[in-house]
């Protein structure tokens, strides 16, 4: 497939509010597509670079270079330039990647220089093309579009599902299984103000759980190997030898688990979440970092024993085979509510909260007994209650500090997703930051720099940090019509990506 071909349905997607024309287009592209296509297709049209970050920002483009006349670049040879590109180092490798970068450009004609530099600089801006790529990708084949999204939940990835179904057909969906060793994307949760809120919207039996302040973690054992994985299905094995040896010890043989890791201190309250991150993103040293900063696991549900898939079972069934599977110590603290109705046990799940609380939690979560695994979908059978109103936000921008903080990147611009895939400003904070943290960020948000007018510069919308406020109030300063009051920084969360941060709508819901 020729560049031009995917940069002209990137313009025209960009152009277009109405999800039925997106389907659309993206269906006609991916029909187009050959198989060896979709893995860099797909990615691309979400302004995403299968190589992740190349070192490529707006400064290493430099001076425009004179388009060519005609289109030749393919998409999978630009590909093969930016992973050769991407690994280009030592002495010279500068000059290098100037050269190979302007030889790029030079190949592409305008409209694909457009797209080109969009990308390297995560300037496309397309909608949530994740939300209507299955479908599109459901009709170009001829195939039910459940089915897809359901291979699609199975395999953790849209691109390997494109290329098996365009290259097989319809049938070759069926191939798509929950897999031992096959990380399955997370069920998520949304949010409740109040424990009553969330029972009277789950129905006539639930479980309150305790809702720990940790990574998010899906462990696979088959035998005696054991694989374990985050919300974004990184393995992260090697890096938890504890987590291998707790599950190792277990009698059961071939599972799929899904939990929280958590760092305790040792009067057994969580230590600070930057601890516990850190400690899991961490690959230096491992043993000594382990020893330092041990990590709990904690698992609160189980989607595979032996050969049985039990994603489609009741969430009671599946806690049960859980309980028969690990000891009381690696199960998540519960309690439950036979009848929403009785005050008693509306009370009883009050103090449940308050107790998680002087714990040192963060709050619980909700789940209706009945509900299946809906996995990659937060679905309304989980509801989290947390006593403060906090947000997952975006960094759009950030400013530079003075006094105690000159030579830093300090006040944070704050964006929530807009249904187009943009961003809207919230507010501004640089409150809650520690040194350390402020260290941090400057350093990481130096990376994501697309501009800097001396004061202000402007980022790739890619960071998600944890915002707490105090409410919201009207504002026409801000596109939404309304500001943060009294927003201050919890932690970043590099465990979530941009697509999974708080939409404009759910901020204005939760203050009619």
């Amino acid at each position: 497939m020729l560049l031009a071909e995917l940069a002209q349905v990137s313009l025209e997607v960009a152009a277009t509010s109405a999800r039925s024309r997106k389907t659309a287009l993206l269906a006609g592209l991916f029909r187009d597509a050959a198989p060896e296509d979709v893995p860099v297709v797909i990615p691309y049209l979400a302004g995403r670079l299968p190589q992740g970050r190349i070192g490529v920002g707006w400064r290493s483009l430099g001076d425009p270079v004179e388009p060519a006349a005609e289109p030749t670049l393919t998409v999978t040879g630009v590909d093969a330039e930016l992973t050769a590109l991407a690994a280009t180092s030592g002495p010279g490798s500068q000059a290098l990647r100037q050269r190979r970068l302007r030889a790029l450009f030079a190949a592409a004609t305008a409209g694909e220089q457009r797209f080109l530099r969009a990308l390297l600089t995560g300037e496309v801006r397309q909608g949530a093309l994740d939300a209507v790529a299955a479908d599109a990708l459901a009709h170009a084949a001829g195939a039910p579009p459940a089915d897809v999204r359901r291979a699609v939940m199975l395999a953790g990835s849209l691109q390997e599902v494109a290329k098996v179904l365009l290259a097989d057909g319809p049938g070759a969906l069926a191939g798509f299984r929950l897999t031992v060793g096959r990380p399955v994307q997370p069920m998520l949760a949304r949010s409740a103000a109040s424990v009553g809120e969330a029972l009277d919207k789950l129905g006539p039996c639930a479980a309150v759980e305790e809702k720990l302040d940790g990574i998010r973690v899906q462990v696979h054992r088959d035998g005696d190997r054991i694989r374990a994985y985050t919300r974004t299905l990184d393995d992260i094995t090697d890096r938890l030898p504890e987590l291998v040896t707790a599950v190792a010890a277990l009698d059961a043989r071939r599972f799929v688990l899904d939990g929280e890791l958590i760092a305790l201190g040792e009067d057994g309250r969580p230590r600070p979440f930057q601890e516990t991150a850190s400690r899991v993103g961490s690959r230096r040293d491992v043993a000594g970092a382990a020893a330092h900063v041990p990590i709990v696991p904690v698992f609160f549900d189980v989607l595979l024993v032996d050969d049985e898939d039990l994603l489609d079972r009741p969430f009671a069934d599946r806690h049960a085979a859980l309980a028969r599977l690990l000891p009381e110590s690696l199960r998540v603290r519960r309690t439950l509510v036979a009848d929403p109705d009785d005050p008693e046990a509306r009370a009883a799940a009050d103090a449940f909260l308050a107790d998680t609380l002087e714990r040192g939690h963060e709050g619980v979560v909700v789940k209706d007994l009945a509900a299946v695994y809906s996995a990659g979908r937060r679905g309304a059978s989980w509801l989290k209650v947390k006593p403060v109103h906090t947000l997952d936000l975006v960094v759009l921008a950030v400013e530079r500090g003075s006094g105690r903080r000159t030579g830093k990147l300090s006040n944070l611009h704050l964006g929530a997703r807009r249904p187009d895939g943009t961003f809207a400003m919230l507010g501004k904070t640089f409150k809650g930051l520690t040194d350390a943290l402020l260290d941090w960020q400057t350093e990481r948000l130096g990376e994501l720099a697309t501009d800097d007018d001396g004061h202000v510069v402007t980022v790739r919308p890619e960071l998600v940090v944890e915002i707490a406020y105090d409410g919201l109030q009207r504002s026409t300063r801000y596109p939404a019509g309304v500001t943060l009051r009294f927003a201050r920084v919890l932690r970043y969360r590099e465990d979530k990506t941009a697509q999974e941060a708080d939409t404009v709508e759910t901020v204005l819901s939760r203050h009619p």
